[in-house]
């Protein structure tokens, strides 16, 4: 029986192919639009939990671009436009797991 306080989550998972073929997936955390341009913040993915205890925590920050009608993301090769792309989102994570801390608290 399941639990009403329970929290079923369910991420939204990406499998991307790398400059040299190889997979990885990961897991979207934030996507945000600015300035005509769509770019999300994605973290690598692991189906096991201890696994994640040894990744470095390291954002991958991608941007939108298309190839026809098939959306892809890329790398965004512009080093300030990456830096000020990659402060915005660190900010929104910051915030979101400050909101979620204080509603742990009124519990």
């Amino acid at each position: 029986m399941s639990n009403e306080n329970e929290i079923n989550y369910t991420p939204d998972l990406y499998t991307l192919v790398d400059e040299k073929g190889e997979e990885q997936t990961f897991e979207l955390l934030d996507a945000m639009e600015l300035d005509g341009e769509r770019y999300y913040a994605l973290t690598p993915y692991y189906p096991n939990a201890e696994d994640l205890l040894s990744d470095d925590g390291e954002l991958t920050i991608l941007k939108s671009e298309f190839e026809g009608d098939e959306e892809l993301m890329v790398s965004i090769e512009d080093d300030e436009e990456f830096e000020r792309i990659a402060s915005i989102f660190l900010e929104r994570i910051e915030n979101i797991f400050d909101d979620f801390d204080d509603e742990e608290d009124e519990f």
